[in-house]
């Protein structure tokens, strides 16, 4: 690929990385977008340069990418990208036009976030017995931190002991775009952290101690470890498909709807950037409202 695309790409993602702070994940996922697109246009029509892009080009690459069977949702995340791209190009001056302007993303069929009952989390923290050593120790508060704050695994992976304030019975949590917020939480989670802490000093006296939540040998919990054993644990206790870390961020937002928390403060403890983002949540209300009435009303 010609060097002014290349030089293009790069400033976009250093944009990406230095102003808007995107994770190093999120950096990537546009950069295997933009090179597979500038790519493509090098080979189909021997054209590299932003200025020079046209609308039939990009409609061309999205025709392409959906006859190898790419999902809607996967393609729509291609198109948000080339808008991001293009949009940064037109702000600097090096094209005139956007050619994303008559770009439309196609349809995805809203799928409702799936989430564990209630009764089901009860049961895990009541009825599950966790290993009796640290491991044991950790995972269980692991799993009781998700649950009870809906943070991201990323965010919990990088909690530092300074981030638990005692005082206020709260969290200090660094989401996306080193964005702070504060989650509330209960006395009973604020008393398990203070006891994890001392537990740790006792039993790992040489643990990180930048970090809150560590394996036995005293280092940052592996995201892979986090998945594996929240998914056993959630198996023994629900049949959904999904089984993840992030299950429990659907299932901490689902449960305050549920349970009638205003939207907005819901968006706010999850550290959505838009209300669009948490509306998600109202479609399981309604779907469990309709479930309530189904059963209980005679004419229903």
């Amino acid at each position: 690929m010609p060097a002014t695309a290349q030089e293009h790409i790069q400033s976009f993602l250093d944009y990406l990385k230095y102003q808007k702070r995107y994770s190093r994940h999120t950096i990537v996922s546009y950069q295997t977008d933009l090179l597979a697109f500038f790519d493509y246009l090098e080979v189909q029509y021997q054209e590299t340069s932003p200025e020079n892009v046209k609308p039939a080009f990009v409609r061309s690459w999205l025709a392409d990418t959906k006859a190898k069977g790419i999902s809607s949702k996967t393609i729509s995340r291609k198109v948000s990208t080339l808008r991001s791209f293009f949009k940064q190009q037109l702000k600097q001056g090096i094209i005139l036009v956007s050619p994303m302007a008559t770009v439309i993303s196609p349809k995805i069929g809203k799928r409702l976030p799936q989430y564990v009952e209630k009764k089901d989390m009860e049961t895990l923290f009541d009825h599950v017995e966790f290993p009796a050593d640290w491991n044991g120790f950790t995972e269980r508060i692991v799993i009781q931190l998700l649950y009870n704050t809906g943070m991201r695994k990323a965010e919990l992976i990088n909690l530092k002991e300074t981030q638990v304030d005692t005082f206020n019975v709260a969290l200090k949590v660094l989401g996306k775009g080193s964005k702070e917020r504060i989650i509330p939480v209960s006395k009973e989670m604020i008393a398990a952290l203070k006891q994890y802490i001392s537990q740790k000093q006792l039993t790992i006296p040489d643990a990180d101690q930048s970090c809150l939540l560590v394996n036995e040998q005293g280092r940052k919990l592996d995201p892979k470890y986090v998945y594996s054993f929240v998914k056993k644990y959630l198996s023994l206790v629900t049949t959904i498909d999904k089984r993840s870390p992030h299950i429990l961020r659907h299932t901490f937002a689902t449960h305050l709807m549920n349970n009638g928390a205003d939207l907005n403060a819901v968006k706010e403890l999850l550290g959505h950037s838009s209300l669009a983002a948490t509306q998600i949540y109202t479609h399981n209300s309604i779907e469990k409202l309709k479930d309530v009435h189904k059963k209980a009303h005679p004419k229903a």
